[in-house]
């Protein structure tokens, strides 16, 4: 038995990534580091080696316990790495957005009036809510 695996098969067997092809895309686009530096899908792992991952804008750092050649179970996989991640930051709440329901197309003139009454704007107090908005005839006359 080598003391050593495929990066792109160790991060496939340990669940980080569902497929091994998602596994040596991630790695081509540099988004796996081992030990600090970038490599290839056929890179050796080893026991003791540090896999820093990034993930949706958040790096994972996965210290190697046990060398998987397979894809295991979650509960056996956890045990093949220690996971010295810093902590996610907490997401923000956003507030629901006020768009319309999909299908729906475009809104009337009368919806596009009830929204701006539920707003408190209109097009006729002098432009204040709507700037740049001037009627084309207002200059005539």
């Amino acid at each position: 038995m080598s003391d050593s695996v495929r990066l792109d098969v160790w991060l496939w067997s340990v669940r980080v990534f569902k497929t091994r092809s998602i596994s040596t895309t991630a790695i081509r686009g540099g988004k796996v580091r081992v030990n600090g530096q970038h490599h290839k899908a056929s890179y050796g792992v080893k026991v003791g080696d540090e896999v820093r991952v990034r993930i949706e804008g958040f790096d994972r750092v996965l210290l190697v316990k046990q060398l998987l050649r397979k894809r295991v179970g979650a509960p056996v996989a956890a045990q093949a790495y220690e996971d010295k991640s810093p902590p996610r930051p907490a997401r923000e709440f956003v507030a629901p957005s006020s768009r319309r329901e999909r299908g729906l197309g475009r809104p009337t003139k009368r919806d596009r009036r009830e929204i701006d009454s539920l707003l408190g704007r209109s097009a006729r107090d002098g432009g204040e809510d709507w700037p740049g908005l001037e009627h084309f005839r207002d200059g005539e006359e």
